[in-house]
């Protein structure tokens, strides 16, 4: 799906099938005459059928040095790679958990006596609450986006058939709410179940989502802490999410937006450090 602001259009094209022949044979044939059985011909038969047989040698050969002893067509070292995929994003997401402990030890081990002034600890209290490290409490609403059916139809006339494109969220859709959520006033918001800061990509490959350094598969759920009235108006105002809603509308794209009364947004768990490009001297 391209989601631009034009709505689908369908594709056409002629097709025709392969052209059709009938070769002859004719079962009957004279005896050989003596000099055409000194001259020892080869029937054009048999060449052919020496051609066909080397064919097929071929094909034999180039397919077992392409499979290299391992079946093609269930490739184990693709199930290997999604299993390593998802474990490395289990792990990324304990280790996310264990260095958000080790960083409320340090901090309740620094307000011991960190020899700073009140006014001095309200400031690094506000900062960290704007750079989304700390929990947040508030009214909150839920947006959720989800996948269309696979065997979708177009719902409404004059729009075409859907493409595979069409039938699946993209990053862009995901960046739509995430984009209208903020201009809406939102004081925090949660991505399935990880809290975004200001360095945050919301990145798509294929049909998954990776968000810092984790993988998730949709439905995928936008959460925001801050007014719903003006988060919801947000939302409904977004030129990219009304055109979503086109594709909601005819082809069965998830749209769900829920008001989920007092919540609390976890702080944000990872690192912090800021990786940045330097110029060649």
């Amino acid at each position: 799906m391209s989601n631009s602001a034009d709505s689908p259009e369908a594709g056409s094209g002629d097709s025709s099938g392969p052209g059709s022949g009938t070769v002859e044979s004719d079962d009957s044939s004279s005896p050989a005459t003596g000099d055409a059985s000194a001259r020892g011909g080869v029937r054009p038969v048999r060449v052919l059928t020496v051609g066909v047989f080397a064919l097929a040698g071929l094909i034999f050969f180039t397919s077992f040095d392409t499979a290299k002893g391992t079946n093609i067509r269930t490739d184990a070292s693709l199930l290997k790679l999604s299993d390593l995929i998802q474990e490395r994003s289990h792990k990324n997401g304990q280790l996310d958990e264990s260095n958000g402990a080790l960083r409320d030890d340090v901090e309740a081990l620094a307000e011991r006596d960190d020899g700073s002034t009140e006014a001095e600890d309200a400031r690094l209290t506000a900062l960290e609450k704007n750079a989304g490290t700390q929990r947040l409490k508030g009214q909150a609403i839920t947006v959720t986006l989800n996948d269309a059916p696979p065997n979708a139809t177009a719902k409404l006339p004059g729009y075409p058939e859907p493409q595979p494109d069409y039938l699946v969220i993209h990053q862009q859709d995901l960046q739509a709410v995430v984009n209208a959520l903020w201009l809406g006033g939102a004081k925090g918001i949660k991505v399935m179940d990880q809290r975004l800061i200001s360095t945050s990509a919301v990145r798509c490959v294929g049909n998954t989502l990776i968000l810092q350094g984790r993988v998730y598969s949709p439905p995928y759920k936008i959460q925001a802490v801050g007014d719903p009235e003006k988060l919801q108006k947000a939302l409904a105002e977004s030129k990219a999410i009304q055109n979503y809603m086109v594709y909601v509308n005819v082809y069965g794209l998830g749209w769900k937006v829920t008001e989920d009364g007092p919540v609390t947004l976890p702080g944000y768990s990872g690192t912090v450090d800021l990786q940045y490009a330097k110029p060649v001297e």
